[in-house]
């Protein structure tokens, strides 16, 4: 079966039926897909399944075979979770939580930039509703800057790498719909990544990039509050202001 019509992807994704819905897969990245890989349970069964430290429970680790993957399930957040946890509006496959996640990432490990690689995403619908799971590589022996915090402050290097790594998506039009200190990695050589892309799209750049910028700045001002201040300070602010505004893009 092929991938939905007008998507950007290469003869590598394959768009197979499941029980109740669909699932997406590369299987230049692995081979005879089965719905399984998006259902927590089935890999908690084989025993390779572990809650992460940080998040809100909707993602789980995963380590099999010499691999570790990221599994994570679309829950709400705030009140109306109450009433629906894990389902959404049915609107269309192509609209689904996880497929649109799925084919931005898709599309910005083609532009190079340091995002989570795509492996699998599906849905079950269920009438004029459906739940979703997104299956990704993890990110190597990589910390939140939102973990590195709680522990020590920051060099002066990162928080330049990171407003460079920041300008790199947003000289491409990448709005994070949720950038904050979690969704920003680092790993062991001091790469940057950034992660979670729900909602997130492709615009033309404009206001929003200053909007993404004050939504991390309020998330690390809001990190700090139970924290020493030296944590993060407003030099640490400003040289991450620098990296991204005097920073090459690559």
């Amino acid at each position: 079966m092929s991938v939905i019509e007008g998507w950007i992807a290469g003869p590598e994704v394959h768009l197979i039926p499941v029980p109740g819905g669909a699932m997406l897969y590369d299987s230049s990245r692995v081979a005879n897909a089965e719905s399984g890989w998006l259902d927590e349970a089935w890999w908690a069964r084989r025993g390779t399944l572990t809650v992460p430290s940080e998040g809100r429970g909707n993602a789980h680790f995963i380590d099999v075979d010499g691999r570790q993957f990221v599994l994570r399930h679309y829950r709400r957040g705030g009140i109306i979770a109450r009433l629906s946890p894990d389902r959404y509006l049915w609107r269309g496959e192509e609209r689904t939580r996880s497929f649109r996640e799925w084919q931005l990432l898709y599309q910005l490990l083609r532009q190079r930039l340091p995002v989570p690689t795509p492996i699998a995403a599906g849905y079950r619908r269920d009438g004029r509703t459906y739940s979703a799971a997104l299956l990704i590589d993890r990110i190597p022996e990589a910390q939140s800057v939102h973990a590195h915090l709680r522990q020590a402050a920051l060099p002066i290097h990162l928080w330049v790498a990171i407003g460079r790594c920041l300008r790199r998506f947003h000289e491409r039009g990448v709005c994070h719909a949720d950038l904050n200190a979690r969704n920003i990695l680092i790993d062991r050589a001091e790469r940057v990544w950034v992660i979670d892309f729900d909602r997130s799209s492709i615009r033309t750049p404009g206001w929003w990039c200053d909007a993404n910028l004050a939504r991390l700045h309020r998330s690390l001002r809001k990190l700090i509050v139970d924290l020493p201040e030296e944590r993060f300070t407003t030099a640490d602010w400003h040289c991450l202001l620098d990296g991204y505004f005097s920073g090459q893009v690559e």
